[in-house]
């Protein structure tokens, strides 16, 4: 691994747990190792596997038992990871203590950071495994498949908080307001209805009345000399005196 401390890079998870991540501080095949900061304001070392380590079950059992097993040493019981340190001259309380960890999908582990310690790095060691673990390690080494992959395991991202809901009495009382609502408009349409049907027409006017004036009478013209003749009784009408036969006869010329 690298010993170097870089900044962040795209795809490093800015937390895990409670501890915020700040830099890399080593990149191996099968995790990576970040300077954190605790809740408390202590520098914390926090690894986590590889996004193809996390995959593989074998990997990830591996360092979450070896994790586990370094608990349990601290607290006095001996454990896998005691045992397989003895070959390395390594003894339980030299164990970096673990402050927390998480066993799921992407497995991680915090560390007290001691520049002059192993610290959360100590427990990638046992994921990477070279020949058969029979006894003494012997056999042909071999690779696991994700040993390229140099992408953290990410944690899958908090679920989002469930819609608010209301509850049952603000419910039953917006359903009793639209109720009544809808009630309203009924009785209003049926009013509306009823009082276009009981309105009537009134009847149509009559069209206006067209007065064409008629021409006065013309006179008709006399000769001067000629005695006008006067019309006859059936002429004049009932009751229109006319004249006597002698003096008809009286005024005829001789």
């Amino acid at each position: 691994m690298s010993d170097v401390a870089t900044p962040l890079q795209y795809g490093d998870p800015p937390r895990l747990g409670p501890f915020l991540l700040q830099a890399r501080l080593r990149v191996g095949p099968a995790g990576l190792v970040y300077l954190g900061l605790a809740p408390d304001g202590r520098a914390v070392s926090v690894a986590v596997l590889t996004r193809g380590a996390a995959l593989d079950p074998a990997a990830r059992d591996r360092f979450v038992t070896g994790v586990r097993d370094a608990m349990a040493s601290r607290s006095g019981v001996r454990g896998w990871v005691a045992r397989a340190a003895r070959g390395r001259t390594a003894v339980a309380d030299a164990l970096p203590q673990v402050l927390a960890m998480d066993g799921g999908n992407a497995p991680w582990v915090a560390t007290p950071y001691e520049p002059e310690r192993a610290g959360a790095e100590w427990f990638l060691e046992p994921v990477l495994v070279s020949g058969t673990l029979i006894g003494e390690r012997h056999g042909p080494d071999f690779a696991p498949h994700w040993v390229g992959d140099r992408s953290p395991a990410l944690p899958p991202p908090p679920q989002s908080a469930p819609p608010p809901t209301e509850t049952r009495r603000s419910v039953i009382v917006a359903a009793v307001a639209l109720a009544a609502l809808l009630v309203l408009l009924a009785v209003m349409m049926w009013l509306l209805l009823r009082g276009e049907e009981e309105f009537e027409q009134p009847p149509r006017p009559l069209p206006p009345t067209v007065f064409v004036p008629t021409p006065p009478p013309v006179p008709s013209q006399t000769p001067p000399g000629r005695p006008t003749t006067s019309p006859s009784p059936s002429q004049s009408g009932t009751g229109t005196p006319g004249p006597d036969d002698g003096e008809g006869d009286e005024e005829d010329p001789i």
